[in-house]
């Protein structure tokens, strides 16, 4: 592995190799250049927003990786009514026995499930079964895009843990597969179910907040210890992705409801960023200290890291404004900001929810559970308690899995789809671009081909249709 993550390094990740010589990565750069960094030739062959795939009364899954999220994923999803756990797959085999042991009893798994490990292409085996409807992935992110095009490719629906891509190029092959095979392609987006974002979300829905301005979210996370513990991440790929990338590098849990609430490929769109990182001053430093008495780390010591926290602004085509942050080393508390304003009220989930209108302060204990009450959307009315008592992240996981399984039987649409899979993915190669370039603007793909103009709303939170599956 290369000791520093040069310009040829950025122009492979990013898909821009074929750029290379143009400028088109000077700051000198110009707005026309700046347009057409990531511009690409699509016509949409099939509009993949609110498309009904043919129902299924039984689901039948398969699931590659299965580290701690997919051991989660795996047992939330045996536990939904109509699901069949037909395979399981991961690298190492052991894994696959803990997972097995995990599921035994639970009703959607049955013991004759097929497993496969012990080789990086296993994956594939799975995804060519014939008894198979959804395949859902959990593995490093180097792999969400390749798997979920493979599993498309042999007529599956896919479900990815975040993000669906890494670079610009991905992003268009999920959107082109997606369209060709009329699959599904689902990012597992967990925040967008979290209880008060969804209020938020229908707060929005309803006028509450008037005119919507300004959102603001991101991704602070300690992540300090699991980055640098060698007995984590398998083969340390999430300490690699620090290590050699610098930019917004896990933007969903940040996006997804601001993304929502302002219409975004539905009614507006983004338009352009601009994304600066700080200077990294503690991930080479332990990298050094660690290099002494470990030789993995060798490799990294000259590496420039990607910088502690990165801050990027976003606006729309509307003229809306959206800030997302990134910081998974300083030693802040947990937060994903999630701020909403507009023209008649404001609501923030971090440190604590918050809600105010006008110019009177943050409303009283009283008054926000009064408001939040009457905002609760009907998911959570039916099905919040039981995915509490599932769990995962307090139960947006468990909401998460019943919601996708239950548009599939029902035959509805998904709430997410793979435009906002790639758009919310594309944040990550174009922020690296912006940093790369001294903050410089760049402009975002339309990935919906320009059916945003006209795409109805998504993301049925108050049960419109479906809602008939039950967790067992």
């Amino acid at each position: 592995m290369s000791k520093s993550f040069n310009r040829r390094d950025f122009l492979k990740l990013s898909g821009l190799a074929g750029l290379a010589g143009t400028g088109l990565l000077s700051c000198r750069t110009s707005d026309t250049d700046n347009r057409n960094v990531f511009a690409h030739d699509h016509d949409q062959r099939f509009n993949m927003h609110r498309y009904a795939a043919p129902a299924l009364d039984t689901v039948r899954v398969g699931v590659i990786g299965l580290g701690s999220r997919g051991k989660g994923n795996t047992s939330r999803l045996a536990r939904i009514e109509g699901v069949e756990i037909r395979a399981l797959c991961d690298l190492v085999p052991e894994e696959v026995d803990r997972t097995v042991e995990q599921l035994d009893g639970l009703p959607g798994y049955s013991r004759s499930a097929a497993r496969y490990s012990g080789h990086e292409d296993e994956w594939k085996k799975l995804c060519e079964r014939d008894d198979i409807d959804l395949v859902v992935i959990n593995t490093p992110w180097r792999l969400h895009a390749p798997q979920l095009i493979y599993s498309m490719e042999q007529g599956k629906h896919a479900a990815t843990e975040v993000p669906a891509a890494q670079t610009v190029d991905e992003c268009w092959k999920l959107v082109e597969t997606s369209e060709r095979t009329r699959k599904h392609c689902f990012q597992m987006t967990n925040v967008t179910y979290s209880f008060f974002e969804m209020v938020t979300l229908n707060m929005a829905r309803q006028g509450f907040f008037g005119e919507i301005i300004h959102g603001e979210g991101a991704y602070i996370h300690q992540l300090m210890t699991h980055n640098f513990n060698r007995s984590g991440y398998q083969n340390m790929w999430r300490y690699r992705e620090n290590a050699t990338r610098n930019g917004n590098l896990y933007p969903h849990h940040g996006i997804g409801t601001v993304s929502q609430i302002m219409d975004i490929n539905h009614g507006d769109q983004m338009d352009f960023m601009v994304s600066v990182s700080s200077a990294d001053f503690m991930m080479q430093e332990r990298t050094r200290e660690l290099a002494q008495s470990d030789p993995f780390f060798e490799d990294f010591v000259d590496n420039e890291f990607r910088g502690n926290m990165n801050t990027s602004i976003i606006r729309t085509q509307r003229g809306r404004t959206i800030m997302l942050q990134h910081d998974v080393t300083s030693p802040r508390p947990y937060s994903r900001i999630h701020l909403v304003s507009g023209t008649k009220g404001i609501a923030r989930t971090y440190p604590t929810p918050q809600i105010a209108t006008g110019h009177d302060g943050w409303l009283s204990e009283d008054e926000f559970n009064e408001v939040q009450e009457q905002y609760t959307p009907e998911i959570t009315r039916k099905m919040g308690e039981m995915a509490r008592q599932v769990g995962g992240h307090g139960g947006m996981d468990a909401m998460l899995a019943w919601r996708l399984i239950d548009c599939l039987r029902n035959g509805l649409p998904l709430d997410l789809t793979v435009y906002d899979a790639a758009l919310w993915s594309s944040i990550i190669p174009l922020s690296e671009w912006s940093v790369a370039n001294q903050g410089m603007p760049v402009h975002f793909p339309d990935f919906t081909s320009g059916s945003w103009k006209t795409n109805e709303r998504a993301m049925d939170i108050n049960l419109q249709q479906g809602g008939t599956t039950r967790i067992l």
